[in-house]
């Protein structure tokens, strides 16, 4: 059995189904506390007032629901995917460690190898993560008061912007004439934003930058392929 029947035959559907296990976890233990109040001691919101919040969620992030899966899967395959969406911190900690990940071992994205490296690299994440985040519970007030001010203005206002910086400059040089046309169209949605050309729709601002970017780049990446192929052929 050469790699990829392996991949195909054997991992992957064992990968699903513990993926599937745990995601469907996750979501009852998600709702356990808010079940556990109502049913021991009563305490239920009005049915409307949970009905509002649920369309509320909806109407800010719910095309992120659609958009997020989508953008992500590229990089993190259907196993990072899993992984990713139950841990949480998606875009300024699993996708960086799952392409820097990719990166260190030489793999490309979207292939079998890319997916079980960025698998690899998430997993090690998520450990060092909640270990992080234990010690940062109890210490973390403590070391960001010994902080000098500018410092802490400084994590605050540029850490997550250095983040994507990286990001973006690790993908855009494997494909630099699709990072430029995307960029360039991303300022200008970015400006025609801000001048409130999309305040027609409800909560565009939540959702409507990363839908369009994504689903502009799937199509500009994917004509500029098949006219590469058309010359090629």
């Amino acid at each position: 059995m050469d790699k990829q029947e392996f991949f195909d035959k054997q991992y992957m559907p064992q990968m699903n189904r513990i993926g599937k296990v745990t995601g469907y976890l996750g979501v009852v233990l998600s709702f356990l506390p808010a079940v556990a109040l109502a049913v021991f001691y009563g305490i239920l919101p009005p049915w409307g007032a949970l009905a509002t919040a649920f369309v509320s969620g909806a109407a800010a992030f719910g095309a992120l629901w659609f958009v997020e899966p989508i953008s992500y899967f590229p990089v993190v395959g259907t196993v990072g995917t899993y992984m990713a969406f139950l841990s949480g911190n998606i875009s300024n900690m699993r996708i960086p460690c799952a392409s820097v990940a990719q990166a260190a071992c030489d793999v490309k994205p979207g292939t079998p190898e890319g997916n079980v490296i960025a698998t690899l690299g998430m997993a090690t994440s998520i450990v060092i993560n909640v270990a992080v985040l234990t010690i940062g519970v109890i210490l973390g007030e403590k070391a960001l008061e010994l902080l000098p001010a500018g410092v802490k203005t400084a994590l605050s206002s540029y850490l997550l912007p250095a983040l994507f910086g990286a990001l973006l400059m690790q993908f855009a040089m494997s494909k630099v004439s699709l990072s430029v046309v995307v960029l360039v169209f991303s300022i200008a949605f970015y400006v025609a934003l801000n001048k409130g050309v999309f305040n027609w729709l409800p909560g565009a601002r939540n959702y409507l930058p990363v839908l369009s970017c994504v689903f502009f780049a799937v199509a500009v990446g994917m004509l500029t392929f098949k006219n590469k192929d058309k010359a090629e052929k």
